[in-house]
């Protein structure tokens, strides 16, 4: 394993990976990526797999819709031969209370501004996108055709694959232990297998940033929370685009196969590191989704999974340099989001490390860690 670096990436996600991919684009070459366990094996690999731009902020909006941008062509730009499966099959959002109404058509207004083509739908529209949806109580919906899913697993392999083309090391089963500190500065990562000097850090760290930002004493106001998803058996096609109610509080999805994903956040989840799956959720998922979507109960429950959402005070991604140490980049508390704003996120990452404007300038302020002290919270209505 090398000793020294320009700069160590901590976590081998998605989000890790695309920054590495990013700084070799700038020329940065000298990288270290350490992954305690196996690429791709924290909440990337557990993730829904959606990506939608029908956001009610305009920091979301821009960073969701140049990710999608990116997304289209990515598999080309890395030069990967197995594609990352984008499907755009649109998001479908039905309305349930004119609260929501009324929220709906603000953010559709807003979406239009971005030269988002997103149609507000009248509940006897709603069944020619979602032919199987129950129209009790429906007084609409939302939906965009460029809106969809793809490959986590070959997105981060597309990422990986290149960022060792252009000369990142990844160290894969390398645990991070700590920090040798110089006042506010890193002056090397300890691994359990040697330390690695380096100029910088990057905590890209998922569930775990917290603890890793901990050992450089830098207390970020994350927690993590356990969210369970599960597939069905392949059944005949009931639907295309991802469905998302938030009055429901799920989002399930028809892949290509026929199984059927679906999830849902529960308000009474403990935080903490539990990635145990149970029986309260299967019935608690199937009953919201079968209320909405009631053919679906037909399909028989293959499995399901855990994974770590990382959460935030806002439910936004929290960007850049805490004040406490001058060299640790933050790329945390995605709060469910990250592999859908990962393009946008890794190339602003690399953008701060390299001293360049940002694609999104006003994220320097708008999504570092001291908004909070401010009182500068990113007020977002569309999330489950």
């Amino acid at each position: 394993m090398k000793t020294k670096a320009a700069v160590v990436v901590i976590g081998g996600g998605v989000i890790g990976t695309a920054i590495a991919y990013e700084l070799t684009l700038r020329g940065v070459r000298d990288i270290v990526l350490v992954e305690k366990n196996t690429l791709f094996s924290g909440a990337t690999a557990r993730c829904g797999a959606g990506v939608r731009q029908q956001w009610g902020t305009e920091m979301n909006l821009r960073l969701s819709i140049g990710s999608v941008k990116r997304y289209e062509t990515l598999a080309e730009e890395l030069d990967y031969p197995h594609g990352i499966e984008f499907s755009q099959t649109g998001y479908f959002m039905p309305v349930y209370t004119e609260k929501q109404r009324q929220q709906f058509e603000k953010n559709v207004s807003l979406q239009r501004k971005f030269g988002l083509d997103v149609q507000y739908l009248q509940p006897e529209e709603c069944r020619s996108i979602v032919p199987i949806v129950s129209l009790d109580g429906l007084l609409g919906a939302t939906y965009y055709d460029k809106d969809g899913y793809l490959s986590p697993f070959h997105t981060t392999a597309a990422y990986a694959e290149a960022a060792k083309r252009n000369g990142v090391c990844i160290e894969k089963n390398t645990e991070v232990l700590g920090f040798t500190m110089e006042k506010e500065t890193i002056r090397s990562v300890k691994t359990n297998r040697g330390d690695i000097s380096c100029d910088c850090v990057v905590n890209a760290a998922g569930g775990w940033s917290q603890e890793i930002a901990q050992m450089a004493h830098v207390t970020l106001p994350l927690f993590s929370e356990r969210h369970q998803i599960l597939v069905t058996e392949p059944i005949e096609p009931l639907f295309r685009p991802m469905v998302m109610s938030f009055t429901h509080g799920f989002y399930t999805q028809q892949e290509p196969n026929g199984a059927i994903l679906m999830g849902v956040g529960d308000p009474h989840e403990p935080k903490g590191y539990n990635m145990d799956h149970s029986y309260h959720f299967l019935h608690t998922v199937a009953s919201l989704v079968t209320s909405v979507l009631p053919a679906v109960g037909k399909a028989r429950v293959v499995r399901q999974w855990s994974g770590l959402y990382n959460i935030s005070p806002d439910k936004a991604p929290i960007l850049g340099l805490p004040k406490e140490v001058n060299n640790m980049f933050l790329a945390v508390g995605f709060s469910g989001h990250g592999f859908m704003v990962a393009p946008m996120v890794s190339e602003m990452i690399a953008q701060m490390i390299t001293n360049e404007e940002l694609s999104i300038p006003e994220a320097r302020t708008q999504l570092d860690l001291g908004r909070y002290d401010r009182g500068e919270r990113i007020v977002e209505p569309s999330v489950v």
